[in-house]
């Protein structure tokens, strides 16, 4: 088992999901595709991890790496390959099987609750990540949405965007970050003037976070 990451922007690494691969033995190997770094072949990769960014898909133009990006998770869709997106690799995906990617009403930042659908909890993988009583507490950091692509499962929703989550095939697009630690969490909110009410909420819904992390890597991976 090979694990290809594909990262937009330096800031949004990997995190708990490197973790997980490094604690369980599984190779990985992380391209910084918005630095420039070649995409390699997927042919020996089994799955592969698209990263968030502060990027959109609807700015290719001014980003051209994400034209290479896009293009090799639609080559490793059609492969059959597990395709894991976060945030802006939830939206890549969406667009590649056609799905339309925009601009939403209204930013989420911060841990939010989201509700998973009948499917959602129906679904052994994602239903990982679903506390079994009541809401789900997310980190959300996003501006942008997207409609469910045809032929996919739409797995969870909140209050303010009907979209959070989708199944397509073996493979999830996500809009929340699970792969947050709480040190990422505090560098990415440093400069916010919530941040203290940020850390205050990673501190009440992290440790339940982490272990619904893990065992949704757990069944995404092995």
């Amino acid at each position: 088992m090979k694990v290809l990451i594909i990262k937009n922007v330096v800031s949004e690494g990997p995190g708990t999901i490197l973790d997980f691969l490094k604690n369980s033995n599984i190779y990985f190997r992380v391209v910084e595709a918005g630095l420039g770094e070649p995409i390699p072949s997927l042919n020996t990769f089994s799955s592969i991890v698209i990263m968030g960014g502060s990027m959109a898909v609807y700015e290719m133009e001014q980003y051209p790496f994400l034209k290479d990006v896009a293009n090799t998770i639609e080559k490793a869709l059609k492969m059959n390959k597990k395709v894991l997106g976060i945030c802006l690799g939830a939206q890549v995906i969406a667009y590649v099987l056609g799905a339309k990617v925009y601009r939403g009403h209204k930013e989420e930042i911060g841990w939010l609750p989201i509700e998973p659908t009948i499917d959602g909890v129906r679904d052994k993988i994602f239903g990982q990540l679903i506390e079994p009583i009541g809401h789900t507490m997310v980190l959300q950091w996003h501006g942008d949405t997207f409609d469910i692509p045809s032929g996919a499962v739409k797995l969870a929703i909140s209050k303010d965007y009907p979209n959070q989550a989708f199944k397509y095939n073996n493979s999830y697009a996500l809009q929340f970050h699970i792969e947050v630690t709480p040190d990422i969490i505090k560098k990415w909110f440093q400069n916010r003037e919530d941040l203290q009410e940020i850390l205050k909420d990673t501190e009440k819904f992290y440790p339940r976070y982490r272990l619904r992390a893990d065992l949704f890597y757990e069944a995404f991976f092995t």
